[in-house]
């Protein structure tokens, strides 16, 4: 146990504890603070020093055995003044015994025991004095008292006092007035000193348990129940009002104070009481408990009477008033020491006994009491270290009044007055001392051994109430003894344990000045705090990351780059509270290197109105260095909430972008103009959109009025901006296209009311040409796609300069198809030769007017006939460019789409319809026979327009009232099915090393690929292409699971929403083709190969989709076993074993999802049509019998996926007891191993088989049809024992013949059949001893069996009647639901 040392002993003391009483108590080996009694605690905090000190250090942990030595430099000051006080005139009261040596006399041999032993103080006395004690005068040497201990009638006590303490007592002698003793066998003595001061001290003899019961009179019992259930009453009283908030707990403090001062054993049982009912805890601490039991054995009563049916407790419930009591709580504990500090907690007896029970419980193996204590000792030690405080302080101002009147002069200075402060300041000290004691004692005996507790919230508290500790108190508590516990804790498996580290930490550095003391810790603990930025948990990597921020900020030079390249990269994350932090460290770090006053200088030199273009500058630098180029988006909302004003400094970043570089100037690289016109049009989207980037928005963010306000004020700055200045960036970088590209997104971003409220329509007409000027000089795809965007954006009908846009974009739109009809006319005539001015000529107006066409409707300039010819033309002669092809097959495409777009809006004629649909038909054509072209561009356009013609052209474009588009409506054929599907299985499911080394590259090719599988896969779901063409696409799932799996896993459950039955043989199909090309590679199959089992891991994985819920897939799962073993056995003959009979193990890995009636329906079916012939070879038909134990298998209770509801009645459960009995007694002794050979090898083909170990007993509904009772494998009648009914069943009659010749080999197995008989039965009868469940499964099971069944399915699956589980429970086993029939 763990000893509170006290620094300052003083002569007394010290020895007393060098007295023979105290070394007979040292010899006691305590090995873990498991609870203080309250007479230790006493001794403990008095500053008695026991040999279990030594025992009491931990490999792990810091026993605190420097505490005191942190408390020096408080003390140091005023540790000469106490030295030279004198001896206070007015003694304060204290106990006088610190030994009472107990000498027992036995009654029936009269002679001494050999060990002497110490009487137990009662509890409501005061506990002995932590101060300097008074010696003990020489008449207590012969005091005797007697007690009843071990029944005897007399007991001999003396008080022994140690001759060097009464030579060392300097007040002069007392005389002891002894009273008479009561009838509850106490003694008061009475001390008398010069100054007439009394102090008083009860000690009560308690007689022995028995005796007691003996003595105790009969009223005496009732008066004791009355009284705990009264101290039960007070207690739930204070819980209550802790829990509702009923008053403030200020109030509820004072009203405790008041009781506690009336009688200190009621208030103190009532306070013990409420930390009693905060655990959960229903016991109450009686008065006698509370006198004459130890804390273990209270404790132990207090766990017998715990609810221990129930894990929750008022601090793990959930809920706001369980959240709110925990504050209470934890407040109730500060304002109680708040409130004690001046007075009750220095009586000790209260905190002592309240120290001593917290001890106890924080060991206890309840987790309700060791998670409440150690939360309560760990508040309570908060509240302490705001006592030792407040003595500090009041120290420091009692030590300046007393310089202050010392250094007065000899006339002026009053002596009564330094006397006083003397002694008040020798109080003081006394106090802190006792503060730092009881400080000790928790922390040893709690916080040392619950840090590491196996609860996660039981560690996570104590790392923060240390992190509150050394910030308040950092004077004791910043050393390196203390902050090693957080710096452990740093590695904890758990979370949340992790995070209160980092906040503890975060508040300590937070503060520069005590971020320079913890150098010692950083540097130790700093790979762990660098590497935790990459936590699995995103909350502890905010901290990390913001915890560095602080490190940065408040050190230096104790992070270097290579710890902060750590950081950087998460500026891109994903999560947008990392990303946030990491800007912001980011941030800080920039500005690091930023010279505010050379920027001004800089500016005012180059005539700069911004004074952050050197800023710009650092963040391009770092944009650029960080190779991610195309994520400028991420950075900007990464930087936003801490750089948005340089961000927003538009002024600035045109500044720089038009600068004029002198000579010897340094202006922007080319790099650096492109990454900065890429960081301004992010941050001007940011601005205005005001929601992240995508991959970072959680969802639609409801602006308040102030933000609004803020994006408006934005939008409306940088359009009055942007408008005279976007001009000139076209101007200066319309050569560039990816500048020209960027800058083309920003007038996206105006307020377009401005060009007319303000009067700058001379700045569109610039912006206009500038566009057009672009136009005509590029032709990437891009450019002249952005050109498109800024026309549609500029031409908006809700503003008034759409008509000036208009008519600037007609005017270039009739150039551009101008030059288009000439060159496509000289093209077309051509005969022999082409002319590689005019292809060039007609490839780039394509390109201009392609993109064009793609945003605006151009169908006006009747450009379909001549595109079309030049598709014939480039597709039959192949004599044309791929890119002239391809804007060709586009161009066709959106005059298509924006014709039917007009036919939609306004009213249509058949002429329109018939105009329409045969240029439909023309336009699929083309792309049909764009899928055989030599060119790959040529093939995957041609792909992707299939895709979405049949799509658009689907039947789905007549709902929504518009039958009259009726004749469009378009349904591909097989061949062309045929050729998107090959079209899929030669460009998706490739190898990716045929796309080289550049990952780059890699990604944009998967990127690609995942379009066009997306593409397919949308005609399969939206039933526009048979659901049977994807079983190619479902044979690729494991081998390209990484790249498409989510896509497929998708379709497959998209598939499933439309048809269950059809999408389980689609499966079943797929892995038919995979087994079939195995046999056609390898000739037969091996079930040891590789490829076969692969095809197994396949099957399993597609069963795994079929869900936990049976009865939801029941009719597709019986068919997919029916189809598969049609596929195993066609076209077989004689008695050689099938080619396909492997595909039996593939066929078992769906057994586990059918239901168990199911399973026995199959069975007979596979019995029944396909029989293993006689005399065949056992090794050649293992995958049937393989097949066949799938089937008989046992699996999970699948009534539970289907069943939900209420208990049924205690009827149901007799039923239910009583079929499973008589399901026990007529069970019989078949084997139920159903084997087709045995491992001896004989065959046993001739044998009868087993019928099941369980059938049903119970009466069928009459709904039910009782004629296939004999066609049925399992059912047992009501008229005749299983056995009359295996013999009678039509299709075992073959096998009767043989039963002679294999009855000796069955009598051998009867026995080892019969013990594995009676451990299934056991197993299956437990199921049927279940309580029912009521009416909630009728919906989900007449869901479930309403897919239709399919024509030629052999089992017919009828719905379950809305019967409870106690009903469904009699046809488990009946085979009799399912109706077999042949084929």
């Amino acid at each position: 146990m763990p000893t509170l040392r006290s620094r300052k002993v003083s002569q007394g003391s010290e020895s007393v504890l060098s007295s023979p009483v105290g070394g007979s108590r040292a010899g006691s080996q305590l090995s873990s603070p498991s609870y203080f009694r309250g007479e230790q605690v006493a001794e403990l905090l008095a500053g008695q020093d026991t040999a279990s000190d030594d025992l009491s250090s931990e490999p792990e942990s810091d026993t605190g055995s420097d505490f005191e030595e942190t408390l020096k430099k408080g003390r140091k000051q005023l540790a000469t003044v106490a030295q030279r006080s004198p001896v206070p005139k007015r003694s304060r009261q204290a106990i006088s015994e610190k030994k009472i040596v107990v000498k027992k006399i036995n009654s029936a041999k009269q002679k001494a025991s050999p060990a002497p032993q110490s009487v137990k103080m009662p509890k409501s006395a005061p506990q002995l004095s932590r101060r300097p004690k008074r010696a003990l005068t020489d008449k207590e040497n012969d005091m005797m008292f007697s007690d009843s201990d071990q029944d005897s009638s007399k007991i001999s006590v003396s008080v022994s006092p140690s001759k060097s303490l009464m030579q060392l007592s300097k007040r002069p002698k007392r005389v002891l007035a002894d009273n008479n003793q009561t009838t509850e066998k106490k003694v008061r003595r009475v001390w008398m000193d010069r100054d007439h001061e009394v102090s008083d001290l009860s000690v009560t003899i308690k007689p022995h348990k028995s005796a007691m019961q003996s003595s105790r009179k009969p009223g005496q019992e009732s008066k004791l129940n009355n009284s705990a259930q009264n101290q039960k009453k007070d207690a739930n009283n204070l819980f209550e009002a802790v829990k509702l908030a009923k008053s403030a707990m200020q109030t509820l403090v004072d009203e405790w104070l008041e009781l506690y001062k009336q009688d200190k054993e009621t208030g103190l049982l009532e306070l013990l009481n409420f930390f009693i009912h905060c655990c959960g805890c229903k016991g109450v601490i009686a008065s006698e408990m509370f006198q004459k039991l130890q804390n273990a054995e209270i404790i132990r009563r207090m766990t017998e009477e715990f609810d221990e049916e129930s894990g929750d407790y008022p601090l793990s419930m959930a809920g706001p008033m369980w959240k709110k009591f925990r504050q209470n709580f934890c407040e109730f504990i500060a304002v109680l020491v708040r409130q004690c500090q001046y007075n009750v907690i220095y009586d000790e007896y209260m905190m002592d006994t309240l120290i001593s029970l917290l001890t106890g419980l924080s060991d206890s193996q309840v987790r309700a009491f060791r998670h409440t204590s150690t939360l309560a000792a760990m508040k309570l030690m908060t509240a302490l270290v705001d006592v030792a405080l407040n003595l500090n302080v009041h120290q420091e101002n009692n030590k300046r009044q007393y310089d202050t009147e010392r250094n007065k002069s000899a006339g002026k200075r009053a002596n009564d007055r330094l006397e006083m402060l003397l002694q008040k300041s020798k109080e003081m000290l006394q106090n802190q001392e006792e503060v730092e004691n009881m400080m000790n004692a928790i922390f040893k005996g709690v916080f040392v051994h619950r840090y590491r507790d196996l609860i996660a919230e039981i560690r996570a508290v104590c790392m923060e109430e240390i992190g509150v500790w050394m910030k308040r108190y950092s004077d004791s508590f910043l050393n390196d003894s203390y902050l090693k516990y957080v710096g452990w804790m740093l590695h904890d498996k758990q979370r949340e344990v992790r995070l209160k580290c980092l906040k503890s930490l975060r508040h300590l550095y937070e503060s520069k000045e005590i971020s320079q003391k913890l150098e010692l810790f950083t540097n130790r603990f700093k790979d762990r705090m660098v590497s935790m930025v990459l936590d699995m948990d995103y909350d502890v990597a905010v901290e990390a990351v913001s915890l560095l921020t602080l490190i940065l900020q408040n050190t230096e030079d104790v992070l270097g780059n290579e710890e902060c390249e750590c950081v950087y990269p998460l500026v891109y994350a994903s999560h947008r509270p990392t990303a946030a932090a990491a800007g912001y460290f980011v941030y800080i770090k920039l500005r690091r290197h930023y010279d505010a006053t050379l920027e001004e200088t800089i500016a005012k030199e180059r005539g700069r109105r911004s004074t952050n273009g050197e800023f710009i500058k650092l963040l391009l630098a770092f944009f650029l260095e960080s190779e991610l180029h195309e994520h400028c988006a991420y950075l900007v909302d990464s930087l936003w909430n801490h750089a948005g004003s340089v961000l927003k400094d538009w002024e600035g970043m045109t500044e720089l972008l038009l600068e004029e570089i002198g000579d010897d100037e340094e202006g922007l690289t080319d790099q650096e103009e492109s990454a900065l016109i890429e960081l301004m049009v992010c941050s001007m989207r940011q601005a205005v959109e005001v929601h992240p980037p995508i991959g970072r928005f959680s969802g639609k963010k409801l602006l308040t009025a102030k933000e609004k306000k803020l994006q408006m004020d934005d939008r409306a700055r940088l359009t009055e901006h942007l408008i005279v200045i976007i001009p000139q960036l076209l101007a200066k970088y319309s050569a560039d296209a990816e500048k020209v590209a960027n800058l083309l997104r920003i007038p996206s971003f105006f307020d377009l009311d401005i060009y007319s409220s303000k009067r700058q329509e001379k700045y569109l007409d610039l912006l206009l040409k500038q566009i057009r000027d672009i136009v005509e000089k590029h032709t990437g795809i891009e450019v002249l796609e952005a050109c498109s965007r800024a026309y549609y954006i500029l031409c908006n009908e809700e503003y008034t300069i759409r008509s000036r846009v208009d008519i600037a974009r007609s005017q270039i739109i009739d150039t551009l198809v101008g030059i288009f009809t000439h060159s496509a006319e000289d093209l077309l005539h051509e005969v022999g030769e082409t002319d590689e001015d005019n292809l060039y000529t007609v490839a780039s107006s394509l390109k201009r007017i392609a993109a064009l066409y793609n945003a605006h409707d151009l169908s006006r300039w009747e450009l379909f006939d001549n595109c079309y010819r030049i598709l014939e033309r480039g597709i039959d002669m192949g004599d044309l460019s791929e890119q002239i092809i391809v804007q060709a097959l586009l161009c066709v495409h959106f005059h298509i789409l924006w014709r039917l777009a007009l036919i939609s809006d306004y009213p249509v004629t058949k002429e329109q319809l018939i105009g329409l649909r045969k240029q439909r038909n023309m336009v699929l054509t083309a792309c049909q026979h764009g899928l055989s072209n030599i060119s790959s561009q040529v093939r995957e356009q041609s792909f992707i327009l299939l895709c979405d013609l049949l799509v658009i052209f689907s039947a789905q474009m007549t709902k929504d009232g518009n039958e009259e588009l009726r004749p469009l409506v378009f349904t591909a054929d097989v061949s062309l099915v045929s050729e998107l599907l090959s079209f899929v299985m030669d460009h998706v499911f490739v190898e990716a090393e045929e796309d080289g080394d550049d990952e780059t590259v890699k990604i944009e090719m998967l990127h690609k690929r995942r379009n066009f599988l997306a593409g397919f896969c949308k005609l399969i779901i939206y039933n526009m292409v048979d659901l049977r063409t994807a079983a190619d696409i479902f044979k690729q799932y494991m081998k390209y699971y990484n790249d498409y799996g989510d896509i497929i896993k998708e379709m497959l459950s998209k598939a499933r929403q439309i048809d269950k039955v059809e999408c389980a043989k689609t499966l079943l199909l797929s892995l038919q083709q995979l087994f079939s090309e195995l046999l056609q590679d390898q000739g037969y199959a091996d079930r040891a190969s590789v490829q076969f089992s692969a095809i197994k891991d396949l099957g399993r994985r597609f069963a795994l989709t079929f869900g936990v819920d049976l009865m939801k897939s029941r009719q597709s799962v019986v068919s997919l076993h029916l189809d598969g073993m049609k596929f195993v056995f066609q076209r077989h003959r004689g008695f050689d074993s099938p080619l396909n009979l492997p595909f039996l193990d593939v066929l078992s890995e769906f057994s586990c999802k059918l239901l168990r009636q199911d399973k026995k329906a199959v069975l007979a079916y596979l019995d029944k049509n396909y029989p293993a012939p006689l005399g065949a070879a056992p090794n050649e038909w293992l995958p049937l019998a393989s097949y066949r134990k799938s089937l008989q298998a046992r699996g999970d209770d699948d009534t539970m996926s289907m069943i939900s509801g209420k208990p049924s009645s205690l009827r149901a459960k007799r039923v239910a007891a009583a079929s499973a009995k008589r399901r026990r007694m007529e069970v019989s002794d078949t084997s139920v191993d159903g084997a087709w050979m045995h491992s001896g090898g004989s065959s046993q083909l001739g044998r009868k088989l087993a019928t099941p170990v369980l059938t049903s007993t119970l009466l069928r509904p009459s709904q039910w049809d009782t004629g296939s009772l004999h066609s049925s494998s399992d059912q047992d009648s009501e008229k005749g024992s299983e056995s009359d009914f295996a013999h009678s069943r039509s299709w075992l009659g073959s096998q009767n013949r043989n039963k002679q010749q294999n009855n000796q080999v069955q009598k051998n197995k009867v026995v080892k059949n019969r013990s594995r008989q009676k451990v299934r039965k056991q197993q299956l009868l437990s199921l049927m001893e279940e309580d029912g469940e009521d009416t909630d499964a009728g919906p989900m099971m007449s869901d479930a069996t309403s897919e239709h069944s399919d024509a030629n399915s052999d089992i017919n699956l009828e719905p379950l009647s809305r019967r409870g589980r106690a009903g469904l429970l009699q046809d488990l086993f009946d085979s009799t639901i399912l109706d077999i029939d042949d084929f």
